[in-house]
């Protein structure tokens, strides 16, 4: 099989993109650090995701993650549902996705829970 990793900035690859792919990884910086921004970093995950969905495979997965420490875990997969929606896709959610057990969360500083994701699998 042939495998390939593209390293660039999702935004302009994807927009010139015309290939579909097995696996999408979509791990961007935080788009937001204070909550005034939150809505405009909430847009661009959509933005992101539902263009990643036009170039999912069906059957293909996505792993799509947030590290902004602003957004909440269920608003960054409302965003996903609905850029799913609105790429016209179905999916279905293979796994809920946390930091790992080596980057703990004080209870001093619950803000450290901040890394989040999700696998999904296109279905239609």
């Amino acid at each position: 099989d042939k495998h390939e990793i593209i390293i660039e900035d999702a935004f302009k690859f994807l927009q010139t993109n015309k290939e579909k792919y097995d696996v999408i990884v979509l791990d961007p910086p935080a788009f937001s650090k204070h909550k005034k921004t939150l809505p405009q970093a909430l847009n661009a995950y959509k933005r992101l995701n539902k263009v990643a969905f036009k170039f999912l495979e069906k059957n293909g997965v996505l792993f799509t993650f947030s590290c902004s420490q602003v957004v909440k875990e269920t608003d960054f997969y409302e965003v996903i549902i609905r850029a799913a929606k609105e790429a016209n896709v179905n999916i279905n959610i293979l796994h809920y996705l946390y930091q790992s057990p080596d980057h703990s969360i004080s209870i001093n500083f619950p803000e450290g829970k901040y890394l989040k994701g999700l696998t999904v699998m296109r279905v239609d």
